[in-house]
Protein backbone atom coordinates (compact mmCIF):
# COMPACT_ATOMS: atom_id res chain seq x y z
CA UNK A 1 0.00 0.00 0.00
CA UNK A 2 0.93 3.43 -0.88
CA UNK A 3 2.30 5.25 2.87
CA UNK A 4 0.99 8.32 4.11
CA UNK A 5 2.63 11.67 2.92
CA UNK A 6 2.18 12.79 6.99
CA UNK A 7 1.66 10.72 9.55
CA UNK A 8 0.29 12.85 12.85
CA UNK A 9 0.77 10.59 15.92
CA UNK A 10 -0.76 11.54 19.09
CA UNK A 11 0.02 15.44 19.10
CA UNK A 12 -0.04 17.57 21.78
CA UNK A 13 0.90 21.07 21.78
CA UNK A 14 0.49 23.17 25.02
CA UNK A 15 0.92 27.19 25.27
CA UNK A 16 2.58 28.69 29.00
CA UNK A 17 0.40 30.54 30.77
CA UNK A 18 0.68 32.37 33.85
CA UNK A 19 -3.01 30.40 34.81
CA UNK A 20 -1.10 27.14 34.05
CA UNK A 21 -0.43 25.23 30.55
CA UNK A 22 -2.99 25.75 28.25
CA UNK A 23 -3.46 22.38 26.19
CA UNK A 24 -4.43 23.73 22.40
CA UNK A 25 -3.92 20.85 20.68
CA UNK A 26 -4.47 17.18 22.62
CA UNK A 27 -3.69 13.92 21.36
CA UNK A 28 -4.39 14.47 17.60
CA UNK A 29 -4.07 11.71 15.56
CA UNK A 30 -4.60 11.53 11.37
CA UNK A 31 -2.84 10.36 8.25
CA UNK A 32 -2.78 12.53 4.88
CA UNK A 33 -2.21 10.21 1.93
CA UNK A 34 -0.47 11.51 -1.58
CA UNK A 35 -3.10 13.16 -3.96
CA UNK A 36 -5.94 13.33 -0.72
CA UNK A 37 -7.38 16.21 0.47
CA UNK A 38 -7.76 16.60 4.19
CA UNK A 39 -10.31 19.09 5.78
CA UNK A 40 -9.95 20.25 9.17
CA UNK A 41 -13.25 21.78 10.92
CA UNK A 42 -14.28 23.52 13.80
CA UNK A 43 -15.32 26.97 15.74
CA UNK A 44 -12.47 29.44 16.62
CA UNK A 45 -10.24 28.12 18.78
CA UNK A 46 -10.82 24.50 17.98
CA UNK A 47 -7.46 24.30 17.89
CA UNK A 48 -7.29 23.87 14.15
CA UNK A 49 -4.78 26.79 12.99
CA UNK A 50 -2.66 25.53 16.03
CA UNK A 51 -2.06 22.17 14.43
CA UNK A 52 -1.04 22.95 11.53
CA UNK A 53 1.30 25.84 12.67
CA UNK A 54 2.67 22.66 14.55
CA UNK A 55 3.09 20.42 11.57
CA UNK A 56 4.99 23.60 10.28
CA UNK A 57 7.22 23.33 13.71
CA UNK A 58 6.25 27.87 13.30
CA UNK A 59 5.06 27.65 17.06
CA UNK A 60 6.78 30.61 18.78
CA UNK A 61 7.29 30.60 22.86
CA UNK A 62 5.04 30.67 24.32
CA UNK A 63 3.70 27.51 22.28
CA UNK A 64 5.44 24.44 22.38
CA UNK A 65 4.59 20.81 20.71
CA UNK A 66 4.98 18.57 24.40
CA UNK A 67 4.66 15.14 22.90
CA UNK A 68 3.47 12.99 19.74
CA UNK A 69 5.33 12.63 15.96
CA UNK A 70 4.93 14.47 12.96
CA UNK A 71 6.25 12.46 9.91
CA UNK A 72 6.30 13.65 6.59
CA UNK A 73 7.54 10.81 4.19
CA UNK A 74 8.57 8.95 7.07
CA UNK A 75 10.91 11.76 8.69
CA UNK A 76 9.66 13.15 12.13
CA UNK A 77 9.88 16.81 11.69
CA UNK A 78 9.85 17.45 15.55
CA UNK A 79 13.39 15.70 15.86
CA UNK A 80 14.88 18.45 13.14
CA UNK A 81 17.22 21.39 13.32
CA UNK A 82 16.52 25.18 12.21
CA UNK A 83 18.78 24.51 9.43
CA UNK A 84 16.91 21.01 8.13
CA UNK A 85 13.95 22.81 8.76
CA UNK A 86 14.45 25.76 6.58
CA UNK A 87 15.00 23.43 3.61
CA UNK A 88 11.91 21.46 4.04
CA UNK A 89 9.86 24.44 4.45
CA UNK A 90 8.77 25.61 1.05
CA UNK A 91 10.32 22.65 -0.36
CA UNK A 92 8.80 19.60 0.21
CA UNK A 93 5.85 21.32 3.42
CA UNK A 94 4.71 23.84 1.70
CA UNK A 95 1.83 26.51 3.76
CA UNK A 96 -0.33 29.20 2.96
CA UNK A 97 -1.49 31.40 5.50
CA UNK A 98 -5.11 33.32 5.60
CA UNK A 99 -3.36 36.71 5.11
CA UNK A 100 -1.14 36.93 2.11
CA UNK A 101 1.06 39.41 3.81
CA UNK A 102 1.92 37.26 6.16
CA UNK A 103 3.83 35.91 3.40
CA UNK A 104 4.66 38.47 1.01
CA UNK A 105 7.07 41.23 1.49
CA UNK A 106 5.12 44.64 1.41
CA UNK A 107 8.50 45.84 0.08
CA UNK A 108 9.57 43.64 -2.47
CA UNK A 109 9.06 43.17 -5.71
CA UNK A 110 6.78 40.08 -6.46
CA UNK A 111 9.80 38.79 -8.91
CA UNK A 112 12.35 39.30 -5.85
CA UNK A 113 10.33 37.23 -3.62
CA UNK A 114 9.52 34.14 -5.25
CA UNK A 115 12.90 34.00 -7.39
CA UNK A 116 14.57 34.53 -3.99
CA UNK A 117 12.22 31.18 -2.87
CA UNK A 118 13.66 29.18 -5.76
CA UNK A 119 17.21 29.90 -5.40
CA UNK A 120 16.85 28.38 -1.83
CA UNK A 121 16.32 25.26 -2.62
CA UNK A 122 16.94 24.43 -6.44
CA UNK A 123 20.38 24.95 -8.40
CA UNK A 124 19.36 27.11 -11.14
CA UNK A 125 20.37 30.16 -12.93
CA UNK A 126 18.54 33.29 -12.49
CA UNK A 127 16.79 33.43 -15.87
CA UNK A 128 15.50 29.61 -15.03
CA UNK A 129 14.40 30.81 -11.84
CA UNK A 130 12.45 33.45 -12.94
CA UNK A 131 10.96 30.83 -15.63
CA UNK A 132 9.79 28.62 -13.13
CA UNK A 133 8.18 31.71 -11.39
CA UNK A 134 6.02 32.87 -14.82
CA UNK A 135 4.79 29.31 -15.21
CA UNK A 136 3.36 29.01 -11.75
CA UNK A 137 1.22 32.39 -11.63
CA UNK A 138 0.14 31.25 -14.71
CA UNK A 139 -0.74 28.08 -13.18
CA UNK A 140 -3.15 30.08 -11.05
CA UNK A 141 -4.83 31.83 -13.47
CA UNK A 142 -3.08 35.03 -12.90
CA UNK A 143 -2.80 37.11 -16.47
CA UNK A 144 -0.25 38.68 -17.80
CA UNK A 145 2.39 36.77 -15.72
CA UNK A 146 5.57 38.61 -16.44
CA UNK A 147 4.07 42.01 -15.55
CA UNK A 148 2.48 40.83 -12.37
CA UNK A 149 6.44 39.71 -11.27
CA UNK A 150 7.61 42.96 -11.36
CA UNK A 151 4.68 44.28 -9.23
CA UNK A 152 4.73 45.31 -5.60
CA UNK A 153 2.03 43.20 -3.37
CA UNK A 154 0.11 46.58 -2.72
CA UNK A 155 -0.18 47.10 -5.99
CA UNK A 156 -2.55 43.96 -6.50
CA UNK A 157 -6.33 43.18 -5.04
CA UNK A 158 -6.55 40.64 -2.27
CA UNK A 159 -7.51 37.36 -4.68
CA UNK A 160 -4.53 38.08 -6.45
CA UNK A 161 -2.29 38.35 -3.67
CA UNK A 162 -3.49 35.21 -2.81
CA UNK A 163 -3.33 33.47 -5.87
CA UNK A 164 0.81 34.88 -5.80
CA UNK A 165 0.63 32.66 -2.47
CA UNK A 166 -1.03 30.15 -3.46
CA UNK A 167 1.76 29.80 -6.89
CA UNK A 168 4.78 30.60 -4.41
CA UNK A 169 3.14 27.07 -2.27
CA UNK A 170 3.12 25.12 -5.12
CA UNK A 171 6.52 25.87 -7.26
CA UNK A 172 8.05 23.72 -5.94
CA UNK A 173 5.57 20.88 -6.01
CA UNK A 174 6.26 20.10 -2.13
CA UNK A 175 4.55 16.56 -1.01
CA UNK A 176 2.59 18.29 1.52
CA UNK A 177 0.40 21.86 1.38
CA UNK A 178 -1.30 22.69 4.69
CA UNK A 179 -3.85 25.76 3.77
CA UNK A 180 -5.57 27.87 6.74
CA UNK A 181 -8.82 29.27 5.68
CA UNK A 182 -6.82 30.93 2.38
CA UNK A 183 -10.34 32.08 0.82
CA UNK A 184 -12.12 33.16 4.31
CA UNK A 185 -11.06 37.19 3.48
CA UNK A 186 -12.38 36.81 -0.28
CA UNK A 187 -15.64 37.77 -2.22
CA UNK A 188 -17.58 34.21 -3.22
CA UNK A 189 -16.38 34.91 -6.71
CA UNK A 190 -12.88 35.16 -6.46
CA UNK A 191 -12.93 32.08 -3.65
CA UNK A 192 -14.77 29.71 -6.07
CA UNK A 193 -11.80 30.47 -8.90
CA UNK A 194 -9.20 29.71 -6.12
CA UNK A 195 -11.12 26.66 -5.05
CA UNK A 196 -11.09 25.55 -9.00
CA UNK A 197 -7.72 26.91 -9.43
CA UNK A 198 -6.72 24.48 -6.28
CA UNK A 199 -8.57 21.49 -7.44
CA UNK A 200 -7.48 21.34 -10.90
CA UNK A 201 -3.63 21.54 -9.85
CA UNK A 202 -3.63 19.16 -6.87
CA UNK A 203 -5.49 16.57 -9.93
CA UNK A 204 -2.61 17.00 -11.99
CA UNK A 205 0.23 16.59 -9.04
CA UNK A 206 0.37 13.87 -6.65
CA UNK A 207 0.44 16.05 -3.33
CA UNK A 208 -1.24 15.82 0.31
CA UNK A 209 -3.31 18.86 1.44
CA UNK A 210 -4.78 19.90 4.38
CA UNK A 211 -7.45 22.46 4.02
CA UNK A 212 -8.44 23.94 7.60
CA UNK A 213 -11.53 26.21 7.75
CA UNK A 214 -14.80 26.64 9.70
CA UNK A 215 -16.80 26.34 6.60
CA UNK A 216 -18.56 23.26 5.78
CA UNK A 217 -19.51 23.41 2.32
CA UNK A 218 -15.95 24.20 1.39
CA UNK A 219 -14.95 21.33 2.49
CA UNK A 220 -18.06 19.31 1.10
CA UNK A 221 -16.56 20.09 -2.37
CA UNK A 222 -12.83 19.55 -1.91
CA UNK A 223 -11.97 17.41 0.87
CA UNK A 224 -11.68 13.67 0.54
CA UNK A 225 -11.41 12.94 4.34
CA UNK A 226 -12.63 15.23 7.27
CA UNK A 227 -11.23 15.84 10.54
CA UNK A 228 -13.95 18.10 12.95
CA UNK A 229 -12.29 19.35 15.90
CA UNK A 230 -13.44 20.66 19.47
CA UNK A 231 -11.27 21.69 22.38
CA UNK A 232 -8.60 20.96 21.01
CA UNK A 233 -9.41 17.30 20.05
CA UNK A 234 -10.85 15.57 16.88
CA UNK A 235 -14.52 14.31 17.82
CA UNK A 236 -15.03 13.08 14.93
CA UNK A 237 -12.81 11.69 11.51
CA UNK A 238 -13.79 9.97 8.24
CA UNK A 239 -14.81 10.27 4.54
CA UNK A 240 -16.48 13.45 3.52
CA UNK A 241 -20.06 12.53 2.09
CA UNK A 242 -20.38 9.78 5.16
CA UNK A 243 -19.60 12.42 8.08
CA UNK A 244 -21.63 15.54 6.61
CA UNK A 245 -24.44 13.06 5.09
CA UNK A 246 -24.52 10.88 8.47
CA UNK A 247 -22.34 12.88 11.21
CA UNK A 248 -21.85 10.90 14.86
CA UNK A 249 -20.93 13.32 17.39
CA UNK A 250 -23.60 15.81 18.22
CA UNK A 251 -21.30 18.80 17.51
CA UNK A 252 -20.86 17.71 13.86
CA UNK A 253 -24.34 17.67 13.32
CA UNK A 254 -24.30 21.18 15.02
CA UNK A 255 -22.02 22.67 12.70
CA UNK A 256 -24.10 21.16 9.59
CA UNK A 257 -27.39 22.32 11.15
CA UNK A 258 -25.91 26.20 11.54
CA UNK A 259 -25.01 26.26 7.80
CA UNK A 260 -27.61 29.07 6.26
CA UNK A 261 -28.49 27.37 3.31
CA UNK A 262 -29.81 24.50 5.86
CA UNK A 263 -32.18 27.14 7.27
CA UNK A 264 -36.32 27.01 5.89
CA UNK A 265 -36.85 30.17 4.62
CA UNK A 266 -38.13 32.77 7.75
CA UNK A 267 -36.68 30.97 9.96
CA UNK A 268 -34.39 31.79 12.53
CA UNK A 269 -30.85 30.08 11.87
CA UNK A 270 -30.27 27.26 14.27
CA UNK A 271 -26.71 27.75 16.49
CA UNK A 272 -25.30 25.74 18.62
CA UNK A 273 -25.79 27.23 22.30
CA UNK A 274 -23.37 28.30 24.70
CA UNK A 275 -19.63 29.10 24.15
CA UNK A 276 -16.53 27.24 23.53
CA UNK A 277 -14.87 26.51 26.55
CA UNK A 278 -12.17 27.65 28.44
CA UNK A 279 -9.15 25.31 27.72
CA UNK A 280 -7.30 25.98 31.29
CA UNK A 281 -10.13 24.85 32.97
CA UNK A 282 -12.20 22.07 31.02
CA UNK A 283 -12.89 20.09 34.04
CA UNK A 284 -13.58 16.68 34.04
CA UNK A 285 -15.90 14.80 31.15
CA UNK A 286 -16.28 15.38 27.77
CA UNK A 287 -15.69 19.25 26.95
CA UNK A 288 -18.89 19.05 24.58
CA UNK A 289 -20.99 18.40 27.21
CA UNK A 290 -22.32 21.86 28.58
CA UNK A 291 -23.44 22.13 24.84
CA UNK A 292 -24.69 18.92 23.97
CA UNK A 293 -28.27 17.96 23.21
CA UNK A 294 -27.88 14.70 24.01
CA UNK A 295 -25.71 15.06 26.76
CA UNK A 296 -26.58 12.08 29.86
CA UNK A 297 -24.43 11.10 32.92
CA UNK A 298 -22.28 9.51 31.77
CA UNK A 299 -20.78 12.42 30.06
CA UNK A 300 -19.22 13.32 33.34
CA UNK A 301 -16.56 11.06 32.25
CA UNK A 302 -14.26 11.56 29.29
CA UNK A 303 -14.96 9.40 26.39
CA UNK A 304 -13.02 7.91 24.06
CA UNK A 305 -12.63 7.63 20.63
CA UNK A 306 -14.19 4.48 18.92
CA UNK A 307 -14.62 3.15 15.26
CA UNK A 308 -18.33 3.38 14.18
CA UNK A 309 -17.71 0.48 11.58
CA UNK A 310 -17.68 2.36 8.33
CA UNK A 311 -13.67 3.83 8.08
CA UNK A 312 -15.36 6.84 10.70
CA UNK A 313 -14.15 7.78 14.61
CA UNK A 314 -16.59 9.20 16.64
CA UNK A 315 -15.39 10.06 20.61
CA UNK A 316 -18.54 10.30 21.78
CA UNK A 317 -20.46 8.28 24.64
CA UNK A 318 -24.12 9.08 23.13
CA UNK A 319 -23.18 8.93 19.26
CA UNK A 320 -26.08 9.59 16.96
CA UNK A 321 -27.32 6.45 15.10
CA UNK A 322 -29.77 8.02 12.71
CA UNK A 323 -28.50 10.00 9.98
CA UNK A 324 -29.71 13.36 8.67
CA UNK A 325 -32.64 14.19 6.93
CA UNK A 326 -32.18 16.11 3.21
CA UNK A 327 -32.86 19.74 4.35
CA UNK A 328 -29.62 18.79 7.59
CA UNK A 329 -27.25 17.68 4.50
CA UNK A 330 -24.61 19.94 3.55
CA UNK A 331 -23.66 17.75 0.71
Amino acid sequence: MTAPVLSVRDLVTEFDTRAGALRAVNNVCFDVMPGEVLGIVGESGSGKTITGFSIMQLLDKPGKVKSGEILLNGKDLGRLGDTELRQLRGDRIAMIFQDPMMTLNPVLRIDTQMIETILAHRKVSHAEARQLAEDALAQVGIPSPAERLKTYPHEMSGGMRQRVVIAIALMLEPDLIIADEPTTALDVTIQSQILFEMQRLLSNRNMGLIWITHDLTVVAGLAHKVAVMYAGRIVEFGPVSDLLDRPAHPYTRGLIDSIPSNASHGKRLTQIPGMTPNLLNLGKGCPFRPRCPRASDICASDPETSSTGDGRTVRCHNPIEEGLDDTASAT
